[in-house]
């Protein structure tokens, strides 16, 4: 896994439920091993397509314990520069990546995705596995 903390996208919480494993076992054990770290962006996406109120509620506590990274206003003002930099060299990825990738970035994390646009992100460390 990555030298410091890791930011968990939305990807990897989806990739594994699809598969009918529990995204939050596998990443507790984890957990044991270095800072996870979560951002609003991130907990919207994944707690939508929760069904279970009881579900989302276990993902909502295990959530609170992770690395907040708050989306002020000046995370708010590199995500406005990175989309700028990055159209400019006629690469349009969706917003909410490039705020996932602004958390990231904010904190030194690296991303946990299986998602393709965060590694065109300049800088920004990309892992799709825990270990």
């Amino acid at each position: 896994m990555a030298a410091g903390p890791v930011l968990v996208d939305s990807s990897f919480y989806i990739a594994l439920a699809r598969r009918g494993l529990d995204p939050l076992h596998a990443l507790a054990a984890q957990a044991l091993e270095g800072d996870l770290a979560i951002c609003g962006v991130v907990r919207c996406e994944v707690g939508r397509g929760i069904r279970s109120e009881g579900v989302w509620r276990r993902f909502q506590a295990f959530w609170d314990v992770m690395l907040n990274v708050p989306t002020d206003n000046r995370l708010w003002t590199s995500v406005e520069e990175m989309v700028w930099r990055l159209d400019r060299q006629g690469l349009t990825l969706p917003l909410t990546d490039v705020v996932i990738a602004c958390c990231a970035l904010r904190i030194d994390a690296a991303v946990l995705t299986f998602d393709h646009h965060f590694s065109l992100v300049p800088e920004l460390r990309v892992v799709s596995t825990l270990f």
